[in-house]
């Protein structure tokens, strides 16, 4: 499967390249961008702002959460904040910097685990959290291996990789598929349809931004 990716940063679409220069930023308003996405299956939303702790994104994305089968991301560090998003639309969520057993155990109880996805950011091998400004000493595979049973999918993004359009990060992914059963979402690094395919085989999703965005992936290939 392929999922889209939008990321909102100061009320724009952009995409970032390795978590931190803005690379692209999108003159087309959010929501008419979103609407390219319509007929996916599923679309990635993250607030950027939200995630780094300047600010939100909260009322674009509520009306992006109309258009798309979202599931979004970014500063989800409440059951509160977890309620809004899926009373606004929302299908699933990410969750990164909160992926702790009790507030995880939480939202499995008030919302059901099927709608709970667990962001494993990795820098320099270990978890990146607080939109990817601190590591943890945790690597995403060790991480994948205790949280297996709060969520039902997990969210590896390579943040070397993201933005740079070079590939995936391979070995890791091989990890995380071996060590367990839950869904597998990979980002960062994926340059062309056929790593696309690659994935799909491995029953993996790509999410895909950079490569859309510059026109190297097609969204008629998508589709």
């Amino acid at each position: 499967m392929i999922v889209p990716s939008i990321d909102l940063l100061e009320g724009r679409v952009v995409q970032l390249q390795q978590g931190k220069e803005v690379k692209i930023s999108v003159e087309e308003k959010p929501l008419a961008f979103a609407k390219r996405f319509s007929s996916f299956v599923e679309t990635q939303v993250i607030d950027l702002n939200a995630a780094i702790g300047t600010g939100n994104n909260f009322e674009t994305v509520k009306k992006i959460c109309q258009i798309v089968n979202a599931r979004v991301g970014g500063g989800i560090r409440s059951t509160e904040k977890a309620r809004q998003l899926f009373e606004a639309g929302a299908r699933k969520i990410i969750v990164g910097t909160m992926a702790k057993e009790g507030f995880l155990l939480e939202l499995c109880k008030e919302f059901g685990k099927e709608r709970i996805i667990v962001a494993l950011d990795s820098k320099n091998g270990k978890v990146a959290v607080k939109g990817w400004q601190e590591t943890a000493e945790e690597t995403p595979v060790e991480r994948a291996k205790r949280l297996e049973g709060l969520c039902s999918e997990f969210l590896y993004t390579c943040i070397e990789k993201e933005g740079l359009m070079k590939g995936v990060d391979w070995q890791t992914i091989k990890n995380l598929k071996r060590v367990s059963k839950n869904k597998l979402s990979i980002a960062g690094g994926i340059s062309s349809i056929k790593e696309v395919k690659k994935l799909e085989k491995m029953g993996i999703k790509s999410v895909v931004g950079m490569a859309i965005y510059t026109g190297k992936i097609k969204l008629r290939e998508l589709k």
